[in-house]
């Protein structure tokens, strides 16, 4: 009978002993579930951007990651450099000024570029001669899979004159770096090593 009730009370503890052990097993299933879900949700908040709309509503906006954008941002780095550079009306002002704003995108490279074809008089012909020059963009080609970022920028140019209108295939060439974000430049990135690889007339328009 002793023997018995001792089989019976070594059993009743092994019960306790496994019904103890699922339920630990249970609450840390619980605990680390519910810890998960927190830092997931914590995750989600950080994501989400509110906006007071004139001091009187919140908006939400959701925040993107950053790398996202960046093949964007460094097409139009490239762009808006070329715009900048290659945009000439005659006046000193207006070229010093489209000059100026086009050396915060670009290193050295794109400074001796224009020192080479200010020495050769391009600048004051282009004064002296009444001209406007613009620029349209057709595409502009990164190389993302090694930095810096190779870039390749296909262009048209207008040189327009009183009596025609001259049209160029603008071809460059450019490697792109990360730099620091500021008003004078944006998009964070700084051209390298700038190249005019082609620059030839293809047709003259009498007008």
């Amino acid at each position: 009978m002793e023997f018995k009730t001792l089989r019976n009370i070594e059993n009743s503890f092994r019960q306790i002993r496994l019904y103890a052990i699922v339920f630990a097993v249970l609450c840390i299933s619980v605990v680390g579930y519910a810890v998960w879900r927190s830092y997931r949700f914590a995750e989600e908040q950080r994501q989400k951007i509110y906006v007071l709309d004139n001091g009187k509503s919140l908006m939400l906006a959701l925040s993107q990651d950053a790398s996202i954008n960046r093949p964007v941002e460094a097409r139009e780095h490239v762009r808006r450099f070329h715009e900048l550079f290659f945009t000439l009306a005659p006046d000193k002002n207006a070229i010093e000024s489209n000059m100026s704003r086009a050396f915060n995108l670009a290193d050295k490279s794109a400074f001796d570029y224009y020192k080479d074809l200010s020495e050769k008089g391009y600048y004051s012909r282009i004064i002296s001669g009444n001209v406007q020059q613009r620029i349209e963009v057709d595409s502009v080609v990164c190389n993302f899979d090694t930095y810096p970022y190779a870039v390749r920028t296909y262009a048209k140019q207008f040189i327009i004159r009183s009596s025609n209108v001259t049209r160029r295939n603008l071809i460059t060439s450019c490697y792109l770096v990360n730099s620091v974000r500021s008003d004078n430049n944006p998009q964070g990135f700084n051209i390298e090593k700038f190249a005019v690889i082609e620059n030839r007339d293809i047709e003259v328009i009498e007008r």
